[in-house]
């Protein structure tokens, strides 16, 4: 894991002092809020937000989600993955109207920064659902051209491997029942996050 190219592994336990402001003064600056609301973004800029690295960043407002919206790849410096995904997660999530300037001051960020991804080998659900750790493996599922993700931090709303699979296949859009487990066309891969939150 600890490759010069990927980050994950390169960030202090600070990191947050600067992804969390980053990704806030990101979104503040793109749809116009006010400049005070913009993050205090410690200097000088330390050299790891260089680094290549993939981002996910979730918004929220009164614990309920609001826009996520990330990269599952390391393949830009921290800094440029950590704005636009910041950005998009305010404006280009689909689920969601854009966020609104007056609604910055109410909405919680949490960033994560993800391993990167290690296929598992199975050949049925139930060998999947068994090497799954709970709490601690994101897991990116792909079912024929359909691909999804689940982070980690879902693990809280959704325990159950059972459940936290269907959820993921569905989010796919694909029906569970309709999965051929054992064909070489369903493959997932896990990775694991760092996280900060606001």
């Amino acid at each position: 894991m600890n490759t010069p190219d990927h980050a994950h592994s390169q960030l202090p336990d600070n990191a947050g002092d600067w992804l969390l402001p980053l990704a806030r003064t990101a979104i503040a600056e793109e749809i116009g809020a006010d400049p005070g609301l913009r993050g205090d973004v410690p200097t000088p800029i330390p050299d790891w937000l260089g680094s290549q690295g993939a981002t996910f960043v979730t918004l929220s407002q009164n614990g309920q989600l609001r826009g996520c919206i990330g990269s599952l790849l390391a393949h830009r410096p921290l800094v440029d993955d950590l704005r636009d995904n910041a950005v998009a997660s305010a404006i280009h999530d689909h689920r969601f109207p854009t966020l609104a300037a007056a609604d910055l001051t109410r909405t919680d960020i949490e960033v994560s920064v993800l391993s990167k991804p290690e296929p598992i080998r199975f050949s049925s659900r139930a060998e999947l659902e068994g090497q799954l750790h709970p709490g601690v493996d994101g897991l990116i599922l792909t079912i024929e051209l359909r691909r999804a993700t689940f982070l980690p931090q879902v693990w809280e709303q959704l325990p159950d491997p059972a459940l936290f699979l269907d959820q993921l296949v569905q989010k796919a859009g694909v029906s569970p029942e309709r999965v051929d487990w054992s064909s070489d066309r369903v493959t997932a891969e896990r990775y694991t996050v760092t996280d900060w939150s606001e």
